[in-house]
């Protein structure tokens, strides 16, 4: 049996590592690597990893027509399709922002989860749908929210990502995994969509080939790739614990990391719009969120009724 405060400290340090991979593949970027190129070392090194340290659980797996088409779906959705608009977006936006707007991940899946049948409306919820549309709001329409004015052209661009993590995630609710557990979903995932992204990355002219000898934004990429996996295999194993509604608050954490990360590494800052787009946000996921309350989410995963997603 797990600990709360040791599951919290896990939860905590989960915000930490994927807020982190924000500045991480800023620098990478920043150095020209291209966007589809690093989607596809991206999921090329996840592969790896995974296929590596999870072999024995992957071994074995019975790969049908549904499997792969659930793989090349949560690729799609799950990382190329989003990466490929993040990545493009980052080029042009600061990494605090990037982060803020990944946020509104579970703002987008509640009207998409109304409308497919899959959640009830709820006033509650939907006041904190309209906190985190005015906290979008606050970075796109005031002067002085952004750096630069011209960046704003790239907001529609960075809000890609979260539109398909919300698609992803209804998908997921409401047709399942195809019978596989997420590890082997993510593994399946990431052997899919590198495949995908090599003849994309190549067409386009943005592949590109790291060699000695190696120079920070090679470091940044790797460092970010590995980080996201672990984070990921780590988030998996939180839900079978404590359930999906407590591993959910890492949000929080993401965002909030994410923005001080960029602080400390990037020497971003801020205007008070921003400052004031961010408290929106976090206010409006913590009302969307599901009104299962975090104590009785611990309690459920310790006794071994929760399951994972």
């Amino acid at each position: 049996m797990t600990s709360r405060a040791a599951l919290t400290g896990l939860l905590v340090l989960m915000g930490a590592g994927w807020g982190l991979t924000m500045p991480l593949t800023k620098i990478t970027l920043s150095a020209g690597y291209q966007p589809l190129g690093l989607v596809f070392w991206q999921l090329l090194i996840g592969a790896v990893f995974l296929g590596v340290t999870q072999f024995r659980r992957l071994r074995g797996m019975l790969v049908s027509g549904k499997v792969l088409f659930t793989w090349t779906l949560i690729a799609l959705l799950g990382t190329v399709i989003p990466n490929a608009a993040s990545n493009h977006a980052m080029v042009h936006l600061p990494a605090g922002i990037m982060s803020i707007v990944i946020s509104t991940i579970p703002l987008i899946a509640f009207p998409i989860a109304l409308a497919l049948g899959g959640d009830r409306f709820s006033w509650r919820r939907l006041a904190g749908l309209t906190l985190g549309l005015c906290g979008v709001a606050l970075i796109a329409l005031p002067e002085a929210s952004l750096p630069e004015r011209a960046m704003i052209a790239f907001l529609p661009l960075a809000m890609i990502a979260p539109l398909c993590y919300a698609l992803e995630g209804n998908w997921v609710a409401r047709f399942g995994t195809a019978g596989l557990d997420p590890i082997q979903v993510l593994f399946g995932a990431s052997v899919i969509g590198a495949i995908i992204a090599f003849p994309l990355a190549v067409g386009a002219g943005q592949f590109f080939l790291p060699f000695p000898p190696f120079i920070q934004a090679d470091v940044t990429l790797l460092a970010a790739s590995l980080i996201h996996v672990i984070v990921y295999t780590s988030y998996v194993w939180l839900v079978g614990q404590a359930g999906a509604v407590f591993a959910g608050q890492v949000s929080y954490f993401v965002t909030g990391f994410g923005v001080i990360w960029a602080m400390i590494i990037l020497g971003e800052r801020y205007s008070g719009w921003v400052w004031a787009a961010l408290a929106l946000m976090l206010a409006g996921i913590a009302l969307v969120q599901p009104r299962q309350r975090l104590e009785s989410a611990v309690t459920t995963g310790e006794t071994g009724k929760t399951k994972g997603t």
